[in-house]
């Protein structure tokens, strides 16, 4: 399993000063340097955080890959389409929410959702959708062409009890298996931290995690490589455990 380190929220403290400091791009090439595969960031239209010097810088200095986090909008797909990052991740955006909060609608959005993906892959630009484990939307994501899934992990995360996180990694388990049958790149993100992403590892279809905020959180008292080491050491723990079966 792979591990991309998003660095919106070391943006988000930077902005909460309105200065220069912490330098987002250096989060990156830190976690480059502790192993990390990839690098994340969500260009949000109220550039809250990341802003597009940051993007533009990162498309220039990344070593591993870029995934851009995007709303499908025109504005949006035009500047990937000049900027060209590894991946664009479509997410669902609103402008009153703290952060992303569930899966796209493939459903619904279906024909929009076509022509974008397409334009991106027009300029050989590997495509993610960020979804619900739920089968449907992932038959759409197949139908219309995406490269990548990526498992929205927030009901997994807030789950308060045994029995409930049973249940939620039973639902991502079945979700990635079902996606990987279908020949998606499997992916998963959203509120994994250090204390549950052990469990996760062990659903193989699952081949790479997105975490951000956990890691800049933790970076604020160990350092950013010694936050980003520390994650890759339990994703290393958890695939040497007995992969996850349904009960």
């Amino acid at each position: 399993m792979e591990l991309s380190v998003n660095i919106d929220h070391v943006a988000t403290l930077r902005e909460a000063r309105g200065g220069t400091e912490p330098e987002p791009i250096q989060a990156a090439l830190l976690a480059e340097q502790a192993g990390a595969s990839g690098i994340v960031c969500h260009l949000r239209e109220d550039r809250r955080h990341i802003n597009e010097r940051d993007v533009r810088l990162l498309r220039e200095l990344v070593q591993t890959q870029l995934n851009l986090e995007m709303a499908a909008t025109e504005e949006m797909v035009r500047f990937a389409c000049e900027l060209l990052p590894d991946i664009v991740t479509l997410v669902p955006e609103r402008r009153q929410e703290r952060t992303t909060e569930g899966g796209l609608n493939l459903v619904e959005q279906r024909e929009l959702l076509r022509g974008v993906i397409g334009r991106l892959q027009e300029r050989e630009i590997r495509v993610s959708v960020f979804v619900e484990p739920d089968l449907e939307q992932l038959e759409t994501a197949a139908d219309l062409g995406a490269d990548i899934v990526e498992l929205h992990t927030g009901f997994y995360a807030n789950a308060t009890t045994p029995e409930a996180v049973q249940r939620e990694l039973e639902r991502l388990l079945n979700a990635a298996e079902f996606a990987s049958a279908l020949g998606l790149h499997v992916a998963a993100g959203h509120g994994l931290n250090y204390h549950n992403i052990v469990p996760l590892c062990r659903i193989r279809a699952i081949r790479d995690v997105s975490i951000g905020h956990a890691i800049v959180a933790r970076a604020v008292f160990v350092g950013f490589e010694a936050a980003v080491r520390q994650m890759l050491e339990l994703i290393r723990y958890g695939r040497t455990l007995p992969p996850l079966t349904l009960s």
